[in-house]
Formats: C-alpha cells, sequence, structure tokens
C-alpha cells in the first residue's frame, strides 16, 4: 500500500493519501526509518572520537524531521482539518523516499545532458534544480490534498514546513560547530 501511495503522490494522483492509514501507528512506522538514518550517523561519527559532535547533530536531525508533523498538526488546527493531519504527516514522511528515484533520475539526465555538450557543471545545476523544485512542488501537493487546503494555504505550510525544518537542519552548523568528519579511516 505505502508503495502504491507514493508512486501516485508522485505523479500527481490524490488517491494516493488513501493508500497511508490515519491512525498512530502508521505514522509511528513513517516516522521510524527517518529517525534511524540519524541514529546511525551518529554512531558513526561517535565512533570517529566525535561524539559531542554526534550528539549534536542527531538532537538537530531529530528536530528536524519531528518539525514536520508538529507543523502540520497546528497548521491542521489552524484551518480547522484536525481529522486530516495525521494521514498528510505519514505521507509525507513516507514522501521523504522520493529523493531516491529522483536522484537516479536526475542522474540519468545529467548524463544525457553533457552527452549533448553541455559543460557537466552545468549540467548538474540543472539536474539538481529540477529535482528540488519536483521535490517541494511533491510536498506542496500533499499538503494540499491532505489537509484539503488552498493554494495559498498550501504554499504557508510549505514556506513554515521548510523554514523550521532547515532551522533545525543547519543551525548548529551555523553556529560555529564542526561539520561530523567523514573520514571513515579513523574507525575502528
Amino acid at each position: 500500500m505505502i508503495m502504491r501511495g507514493l508512486a501516485k503522490l508522485a505523479r500527481g494522483d490524490a488517491t494516493g493519501l488513501t493508500e497511508f492509514s490515519g491512525d498512530k501507528e502508521a505514522f509511528s512506522a513513517s516516522l521510524a526509518p527517518l529517525i534511524a538514518f540519524p541514529l546511525v550517523g551518529a554512531a558513526i561519527t561517535t565512533l570517529s572520537g566525535d561524539w559531542k559532535v554526534a550528539l549534536i547533530g542527531l538532537l538537530s536531525r531529530l528536530c528536524a524531521v519531528l518539525a514536520l508533523p508538529l507543523i502540520i498538526y497546528e497548521f491542521s488546527r489552524f484551518f480547522g482539518k484536525t481529522s486530516l493531519w495525521l494521514r498528510t504527516a505519514t505521507a509525507l514522511n513516507w514522501c521523504f523516499w522520493l529523493v531516491l528515484p529522483a536522484i537516479f533520475l536526475a542522474a540519468l539526465l545529467g548524463s544525457i545532458l553533457a552527452q549533448t555538450g553541455l559543460p557537466l557543471i552545468h549540467a548538474e545545476k540543472v539536474v539538481l534544480g529540477v529535482v528540488a523544485l519536483y521535490l517541494l512542488w511533491n510536498r506542496w501537493f500533499v499538503l494540499k490534498m491532505g489537509l484539503q487546503l488552498n493554494i495559498w494555504r498550501a504554499f504557508l505550510v510549505l514556506a513554515a514546513s521548510l523554514a523550521a525544518t532547515g532551522l533545525f537542519a543547519v543551525l548548529p552548523w551555523a553556529a560555529g560547530m564542526p561539520a561530523p568528519s567523514l573520514d571513515f579511516a579513523s574507525l575502528p
């Protein structure tokens, strides 16, 4: 059901929302992988000796992951759509995984553009821009259809969600915290 719902939402079919349950168990299942990956990343960073960076990175990523459902809930409450928030949040959590096929298709498109003579750096910028716009559109579409909002209210929720998740994701590093080391040679 999840894959069918993702496929429908990926191509702009609002009936994909019906493939997602609006109960707490489905929501928890959609959060599990989004929390597991930051935990694994923090464990790897800790093994390399940067436990402070690992802890701060983990907390900032968890806040970023949990900010989206919180924002969806608050806006759904504000707009009188609280019965729709859990299914919408669940669908959006699963829609995070659309980034993987989008990047695969972007790599294919970038390769084609580079083969036609476009410099590689420009091809990368074009395809990354297309992927970013698609993923923004997808989030907006799910918010609009899931919470049954008009275009502008969906844009408002989208902007608030991007601002909050971006803030949590970037704030530690903007405040001077060093980025986690990607040197895996130091791992035991």
